[in-house]
């Protein structure tokens, strides 16, 4: 079965830093292109950053201030959140694609106080 499962969410203070997961299982499911999704309560949910193969993205609103590595069987990615704004308080979520089908993982929760 092919999934993905996020960790690395919590509570931390405005200027904080967080370090999110992305796993993957399953023999058949790759991180070599994914992305990282947000969603805050009420709002849309937005992309924050894409892994195309060698090639990596981010959101205007978060540049400079993530950044993302993987290891090398491209199993799992992490999102460094350095310099954490309310605005990122949201529920962020990661994808890819299997077979021309999104699999998205559960969620994690990251709130920012202020």
């Amino acid at each position: 079965q092919a999934n993905l499962v996020e960790s690395g969410g919590g509570l931390v203070q405005a200027g904080g830093s967080l370090r999110l997961s992305c796993s993957a299982s399953g023999s058949r499911l790759s991180l070599f292109v994914m992305a990282w999704y947000r969603q805050a309560p009420g709002k849309e949910r937005e992309l924050v950053a894409t892994y195309g193969g060698k090639d990596i993205n981010f959101a205007d609103s978060v540049k400079g201030r993530f950044t993302m590595s993987r290891d090398k069987l491209y199993k799992t990615v992490y999102l460094q959140m350095n310099g954490l704004k309310p605005e990122d308080t949201a529920v962020y979520l990661c994808k890819t694609r299997l077979g021309g089908v999104d699999v998205w993982g559960q969620g994690t929760q990251v709130t920012v106080s202020s």
